[in-house]
């Protein structure tokens, strides 16, 4: 069965650590998902940023929102968001971190647990 293709969005000043735990996910012989992009934010120019984003976005069958505290105040995320309502990618959001009280980000369906039955479920 082939993998879904999906993109991580996340808090890049907050939340990096979540992107490269999804990313150790991906790599689970029983994963049902590939990481195929990620927030571009560290990678590109400011100028360049929206434009790589939107082709990646583009790419994915998903766009896996990994929510942190702060996540729906992000930027960049809102604007990943949009991009992936746009293209009309499907929209899945995870709760990053075991404790705490998270916010949905707007537009953006409602939040899961992190748990692997939920990615295989809602990623496969």
């Amino acid at each position: 069965m082939a993998k879904k293709r999906v993109f991580v969005s996340f808090d890049f000043d907050n939340d990096r650590v979540l992107k490269d735990f999804i990313l150790g996910q991906a790599k689970l012989e029983d994963s049902p998902f590939d990481v195929v992009d990620h927030s571009l934010k560290e990678a590109a120019p400011e100028r360049d940023w929206e434009k790589k984003a939107r082709a990646a976005i583009g790419r994915a069958e998903i766009v896996l929102v990994m929510v942190g505290a702060h996540t729906h105040k992000a930027q960049g995320v809102l604007k990943e968001v949009a991009m992936a309502r746009e293209a009309g990618v499907k929209i899945v959001q995870i709760i990053g971190y075991k404790d705490g009280n998270y916010t949905a980000v707007p537009n953006a369906g409602r939040l899961y647990s992190w748990n692997w039955e939920n990615l295989k479920k809602l990623l496969g």
